[in-house]
């Protein structure tokens, strides 16, 4: 599929810290191939000063091509990006945490990946690089190794980071399937649910990634990794 406008999905609670960062990087990318770039950012009705760093940003850049949302309750991660996907209008969509763990120029690296892998579907894999930063936390080395393993063993892909953010995804496809997780179940989800889709692609490249603590803002646990387990299950046999 020919891309001319990438829908840019932005969710973000509590993100006071780093979001106006992203903002900033997000907004300052340069798309290959002069593709049209649409960011919607979707604050979870964050308490924090979060929703004051979005609405300064887009006083200050009033030509940016930015959509901003703000959930009246705090719903979750996968349910912010839910409301994204509604609002996009772009041929692709891909997800952008609000943190600094990920660095948007390698969204260019998902796009390019669409042509040189001539694949459908494009995930931006963290392991398949040493470009990243204090990885050594267990749930990343860990948790993410053991539950992409068992996310290949029922869709059949051959990931390397099934966890990962960037998901480069037709919007047609997103918007046609029936998304239901509202927090970091998403992930399996929507992987799962790709895995039934006949004759669809998918490939990784490479990406960096820069992990951040609990402390500084980390808001997945091992009660979430327990959740993804059992969507992997659960969407595995139910749609």
């Amino acid at each position: 599929m020919q891309i001319t406008k990438l829908s840019i999905i932005i969710p973000a609670y509590n993100e006071g810290k780093t979001i106006r960062n992203v903002l900033e990087n997000v907004a300052n990318l340069a798309l290959v191939n002069d593709i049209e770039k649409e960011i919607i950012v979707i604050n979870d009705c964050s308490t924090d000063n979060t929703l004051d760093e979005i609405e300064q940003f887009i006083a200050d850049n009033p030509s940016q091509p930015l959509l901003a949302f703000y959930q009246n309750v705090n719903k979750g991660k996968g349910a912010a990006i839910h409301k994204g996907i509604q609002l996009a209008t772009g041929d692709y969509i891909v997800i952008q945490d609000a943190d600094l763990e990920l660095d948007p120029t390698d969204i260019n690296k998902l796009l390019e990946g669409l042509t040189t892998k001539n694949t459908d579907v494009i995930y931006g894999s963290r392991f398949l690089t040493k470009e990243h930063k204090n990885t050594s936390f267990v749930w990343h080395i860990l948790g993410n190794g053991f539950l992409t393993k068992l996310s290949n063993v029922f869709t059949g892909f051959r990931l390397t980071d099934m966890m990962t953010c960037y998901k480069l995804i037709p919007a047609s496809i997103l918007k046609s399937i029936q998304l239901k997780e509202n927090r970091f179940g998403f992930e399996p989800e929507v992987t799962l649910k790709l895995s039934k889709i006949k004759n669809l692609s998918i490939a990784e490249v490479p990406i960096s990634y820069i992990a951040r603590s609990k402390s500084e803002g980390k808001k997945i646990n091992s009660g979430d990794g327990m959740r993804v387990i059992y969507c992997i299950l659960k969407y595995k046999f139910r749609s």
